[in-house]
């Protein structure tokens, strides 16, 4: 079904640029708005001398141009979405420029008049902003011939977008529909009449999309906060051109606004969960400003996820279920996982997002097992249908509390992803002390009623009374230098900044210290760092195993950490 459907959705595209052929090529720019992206240097050093890093591989293709080189789906689609285009515009020397403008009008000749594989509402948005952008850049020492085909080009990808955009699908990719045709009717000469009508499909997708808390359907903290930043965006240009932003659109703009921030760490980057990374650098300090919305008190619940804050410690605990309807295909098995940085260091994090490193990885990378979390051996909390992308079987949290106290932060929730299959109920307590030194945790396995204890019974009979394995992981950063300490019943860890943290644990399970993988967005293979593992064996109605992350008590209460973190 779905593979008649984008079958559809490919041919509709095709009718669509056919008809935008005949759209009517701008006279220039009538209104451009401020370059707003920002780009990185070193990728733009690295664009410039062939070493070309999209969405996860790596080409070495020196004087080639990018159109040429053979490469993955996913590198070819990030390819056509221009974002590249910052990076060179960051390092800004003749040869960017050069390389900018090649590659450029090499996509006009190639694919300007309808084909390839660009074609599609949320590239072609992505591509209009980044064209806009910096089409100054872009422009400079281009004779009319060239000028002509680019202002062509761009009425085109326009004109093909005021008929497609609502194929997007919902969320970030309409969006970045919507605020592409937005800046085309704002800032190109005759295209002025796009404007009020993708205003008001903006305005609608912020009403639709955006919860009253300021969350979307997917959960994703980074795809939030790229919502966050095409809104403010599309807010920008419109006041620059003397229109009246939506309402809705404001509004939406400023429930966003405190939820990314309850969603930020100590070290300023965002908690990664649900296929969400860290964030560009720099994007969620420009998100924010560029908000306007005054920053009051952090919300201690954003999204269905809880932040407890002591001193210099975050911690951020994904205390809903996984994101139903179509999130569901990208969603993770996450339920109580949480993160944790002190400073401006992260310590226990999740494995994050693996979809750039392959099909293999992106399975693995949704499980339970790459969360901090307790896990049941071989099944997650939240579980994949028979077609393999959408988990159908999502973990429900049947209990919840965050409390407030002088002494710290308490959270308290449960959750019924193994009620099915093995009769427990699982619970985590987590206290954040008031100074940030101590989290204090209990992980619980329980079979709560009489038919929770029958499927228990059944489990036990099933592996001969021997139980069910279970284990708790705690992923570390790779910074992160992890020992065995006390004869093998602690953990020591060292952070760059001189701060040591100890783990420590009481119940019945064995500590180990076991390889881990930590996946991000951009890099060309996974970063290997380590877990602490507690493996264990549920063999009653009732199993606790409680633990302990502290700073070491020759820590001192501040530490001046002005050691650069690794790129």
């Amino acid at each position: 079904m779905r593979t008649t459907s984008k079958r559809l959705d490919r041919l509709a595209d095709r009718l669509a640029v056919l008809a935008a052929r005949r759209a009517r090529p701008a006279g220039g720019f009538v209104s451009q708005p401020e370059p707003r992206s920002i780009g990185l240097y070193p990728r733009g050093k690295q664009l410039v001398s062939g070493n070309i890093l999209l969405a996860g591989h790596l080409a070495e293709a020196p004087g080639v141009s990018l159109w040429d080189i053979a490469a993955p789906e996913r590198f070819l689609a990030e390819a056509q979405g221009f974002g590249w285009l910052d990076d060179l515009v960051a390092l800004g020397t003749k040869e960017a420029q050069g390389r900018a403008q090649d590659w450029t009008w090499g996509w006009i000749d190639r694919y300007g008049g309808g084909k390839g594989p660009g074609w599609t509402p949320d590239l072609t948005g992505r591509r209009i902003i980044r064209w806009v952008h910096h089409a100054t850049y872009l422009m400079q020492v281009r004779d009319r011939v060239q000028s002509a085909a680019f202002y062509a080009a761009l009425s085109r990808q326009a004109a093909y977008l005021a008929r497609r955009w609502r194929s997007a699908a919902e969320g970030l990719p309409r969006f970045e529909a919507l605020t592409g045709l937005v800046y085309a009717g704002i800032s190109l000469i005759g295209m002025e009449g796009l404007v009020a009508p993708a205003s008001a499909a903006l305005a609608a997708a912020c009403e639709a999309d955006i919860d009253a808390e300021g969350g979307i359907p997917t959960r994703n903290p980074e795809e939030l906060l790229e919502v966050l930043t095409l809104l403010t965006w599309s807010a920008s240009a419109m006041s620059e051109a003397n229109l009246t932003v939506p309402p809705p659109l404001s509004a939406a703009i400023t429930r966003i606004a405190p939820a990314l921030r309850g969603l930020r760490h100590a070290d300023g980057e965002l908690a990664r969960f649900h296929g969400g990374d860290r964030g560009e650098e720099g994007r969620l300090d420009q998100a924010l400003a560029a908000a306007g919305v005054r920053a009051g008190s952090t919300p201690s619940i954003a999204m269905g996820y809880a932040r407890l804050h002591g001193g210099r410690t975050s911690v951020i605990v994904d205390a809903s279920a996984p994101p139903g309807g179509r999130a569901a295909r990208t969603a993770h098995a996450s339920t109580s996982a949480f993160e944790l940085c002190s400073g401006r260091r992260a310590l226990v994090v999740n494995c994050g997002p693996g979809a750039g490193f392959g099909t293999d990885w992106w399975r693995a990378s949704r499980a339970t097992a790459s969360h901090s979390t307790l896990g049941m051996e071989g099944v997650s909390s939240s579980r994949l249908g028979a077609e393999g992308e959408a988990l159908e079987h999502r973990a429900q949290v049947t209990s919840s509390r965050l409390t407030m106290g002088t002494e710290g932060a308490d959270l308290y929730l449960a959750h019924d992803g193994w009620l099915s299959s093995h009769g427990l109920t699982a619970s985590r307590s987590l206290t954040l002390a008031q100074d940030g030194r101590r989290l204090s945790g209990v992980d619980a396995l329980t079979a709560m009623t009489a038919e929770a204890r029958r499927r228990f019974e059944d489990v036990m009979t099933q592996t001969a009374m021997a139980g069910a394995r279970f284990a708790i992981r705690f992923h570390l950063h790779p910074e992160v230098d992890a020992t065995l300490d006390m004869g093998g019943a602690a953990v020591s860890m060292a952070l760059r900044s001189g701060e040591i943290w100890v783990f420590r644990f009481t119940g019945q399970a064995d500590l180990a210290l076991e390889p881990s993988a930590y996946l991000e967005t951009g890099r060309v293979n996974p970063r290997p760092c380590l877990q602490i593992v507690l493996h264990g064996q549920a063999r009653g109605f009732e199993t606790r195993i409680g633990w302990t992350l502290a700073k070491a008590k020759d820590t001192p209460l501040a530490i001046r950490d002005l050691e650069g973190m690794d790129p």
